[in-house]
């Protein structure tokens, strides 16, 4: 696999495990025992931490990227296998 297709696929990832990751903790300023202030939507997040979201999106990102490319290297799952259209005698 070449470098820069690499590193294609890990920002693939990253923002995939981003829309993963986004969901855990957010708590509204209702949940966090606040009262929202005038103006502010009630379903936004009560305190937002950028830097810890994207922390969390990394790990989850290396650790999907890193299995991605242990199933390329070693050939666990292929094109072949998911092909569920074939006729099971040429499997």
């Amino acid at each position: 696999m070449e470098p820069i297709s690499a590193v294609a696929i890990y920002f693939l990832f990253w923002f995939l495990s981003l829309f993963l990751v986004l969901p855990f903790e957010a708590k509204t300023d209702r949940e966090a025992g606040v009262e929202p202030l005038p103006g502010h939507a009630e379903s936004a997040p009560h305190r937002f931490r950028a830097g810890r979201v994207a922390l969390r999106t990394t790990i989850v990102a290396a650790i999907l990227f890193g299995l991605f490319y242990a199933n390329y290297a070693n050939g666990w799952i292929g094109a072949d296998i998911l092909d569920f259209m074939k006729p099971e005698e040429f499997r």
